[in-house]
């Protein structure tokens, strides 16, 4: 926890910005107070970086990790050590694991970085008065906050809790407990609530978040506690809104960057192509089909991609499939490089024609790519017939959304059903409905558990969050969903070599917190404490 601390704080001065496009890398320097946050451009650069670079341990591959190698909607490669040669495929994940340790520091860094900003802005506040830029600029911290700590609490549940890195690195005592998973979600919801107050409605910038955003993520905790009453109504704030619609190109949300921030989008991270290493949004060097991007990239190397488990679980008719995979026949002709001068065509059954390590095109695991968050070969614009920006790994400009307005919906739906067996409810099965006609399919009359959780998966899938549902029910339904899943691969002739997980612990809900974080903080080695 020490190296932890010590590397939020060296972080810290990656804050500021004197640009007012929160999208720009961030200045270096580390001035005072005096001559800092004087003006509103001034406290936007400062917040705008809390949309990126310090995310990127996380969503660099553990974000595919956790939320959808977990939860069975992608594989890795076996052997694989970037991707802990199948740990997470098969719940063996270890305190020694690379992404596991990467996530928990992006986590901290997130939450020191929001932190330490909140508490100069409040400083400053003090000095000059009562500012309305301050004000907002210290609840949208707060909101960046307590995201960082409701990814904190679901994926490690008893966690520690850092209020003031500042405080705790001249102090030199590093022993910070575990504190009880519900009181790390209460510590998230406290800073969700303040952000409610002190956002705007309408984001003064594409992509900043609102005082919807704060309730969108309000109702996403309740959801998770299971307080359905509280979950309900807070959904019921953002869709009484008005501000939010969903987005009638489902694709194009995630594989064009100009659909960036649209009316979907309650909270998405920020990513920019030309940025390099850490700026940019890098799923699609680890998604994407080795051809796709070589020869223009290194890159590409279908280093997750979707399960047969996740591939059988569309409903027939489910436009999701298609708009959320590539599979045998999916082209694109504005997609071009030297291997697909006519167009990129997605095909598993032809040779490739030249060397090549698989003499098939595509002829992974299962048969399949994931769509998600691809955008083609272009680089820097001027490959291929694309308006697209990727850097020289292949990195784009895709924001990576973290919470939609689908999952509003959705959450109210579930909400609704609460506890009970099925439900009728006009609002409930409208908002639900909302959500699955956009995908081709017909309108239903009433919901389960089972169905809102099917819509959940395939709606949401590839976006790192399937695994949270899974383990918010419990481990008992945890262990019967992940037991039964499928994540073998197809042989050669295309029969299946079926694999399952073995799921058999309800420690195993949790991510362990890294060995060498409980080295440098053995208070973690013991058991977790109240924080309230």
């Amino acid at each position: 926890m020490k190296n932890r601390i010590l590397f939020i704080l060296s972080a810290v001065a990656l804050l500021i910005s004197c640009k007012k496009d929160f999208l720009n890398r961030p200045s270096p320097n580390n001035p005072t107070l005096d001559n800092f946050y004087n003006t509103p451009e001034q406290v936007e650069g400062a917040t705008g970086f809390l949309y990126n670079q310090p995310w990127a341990g996380f969503m660099d591959k553990a974000f595919n990790c956790i939320g959808d190698v977990l939860g069975g909607n992608m594989l890795t490669p076996a052997g694989d050590p970037n991707y802990g040669n199948n740990t997470y495929v098969y719940f063996t994940v270890s305190g020694t694991d690379g992404q596991n340790l990467l996530a928990w520091q992006s986590f901290y860094k997130v939450a020191g970085n929001a932190t330490v900003l909140m508490n100069t802005l409040e400083q400053k506040k003090s000095e000059i008065g009562n500012a309305s830029f301050l004000d907002e600029g210290i609840a949208e911290a707060r909101f960046i906050r307590g995201a960082a700590y409701f990814y904190i609490a679901r994926t490690y549940g008893d966690a520690p809790i850092v209020s003031d890195p500042v405080v705790l690195a001249g102090s030199g005592d590093y022993n910070i407990p575990k504190y009880i998973q519900k009181d790390v979600l209460r510590f998230a919801l406290e800073d969700f609530k303040a952000a409610a107050a002190g956002l705007p409605e309408t984001p003064y910038q594409p992509g900043r978040v609102t005082k919807y955003s704060a309730q969108g993520m309000m109702a996403k905790l309740y959801l998770y506690r299971g307080d359905f009453d509280s979950a309900a109504t807070a959904a019921n704030e953002v869709m009484s809104s008005g501000k939010y619609s969903l987005f009638a190109d489902y694709e194009g949300m995630f594989t064009n960057s100009g659909n960036n921030n649209n009316s979907e989008s309650l909270f998405a991270l920020q990513w920019i192509a030309t940025g390099g290493y850490s700026y940019a949004n890098a799923a699609q060097a680890y998604e994407a089909p080795q051809t796709l991007l070589k020869p223009d990239f290194n890159t590409g190397y279908s280093s997750v991609y979707p399960t047969l488990d996740i591939l059988s679980a569309y409903d027939p008719g489910d436009k999701r499939k298609g708009w959320s995979n590539m599979l045998q026949g999916f082209s694109r002709l504005t997609w071009k490089n030297a291997n697909f001068p006519n167009g990129f065509v997605y095909d598993t059954l032809t040779p490739l024609g030249h060397d090549n390590d698989d003499p098939y095109t595509f002829k992974n695991g299962t048969r399949s790519n994931v769509l998600k968050y691809i955008v083609g070969p272009a680089e820097n614009g001027n490959l291929g017939g694309t308006s697209e920006l990727t850097n020289s790994q292949g990195g784009n400009s895709m924001c990576t959304y973290l919470l939609r307005y689908a999952d509003v919906l959705l959450i109210y739906a579930e909400s609704v059903l609460g506890n009970s067996v099925s439900t009728t409810d006009p609002a409930a099965v409208n908002a639900f409905n909302l959500v699955h006609t956009r995908a081709g399919l017909p309108p239903v009359s009433s919901l389960t558990k089972d169905m809102i959780m099917h819509e959940r998966r395939v709606e949401f899938a590839f976006e790192g969050d399937y695994w949270y549902d899974v383990q918010r029910q419990g481990f008992q339904k945890a262990q019967q969903i992940i037991n039964a899943q499928e994540r073998g691969t197809l042989n050669n002739d295309g029969s299946v070599n079926h694999t399952s997980a073995s799921f058999t612990t309800a420690a195993q809900l949790y991510m362990p917190i890294p060995s060498s974080e409980v080295i440098a903080d053995p208070a973690l080695s013991k058991d977790a404490v109240p924080y309230y």
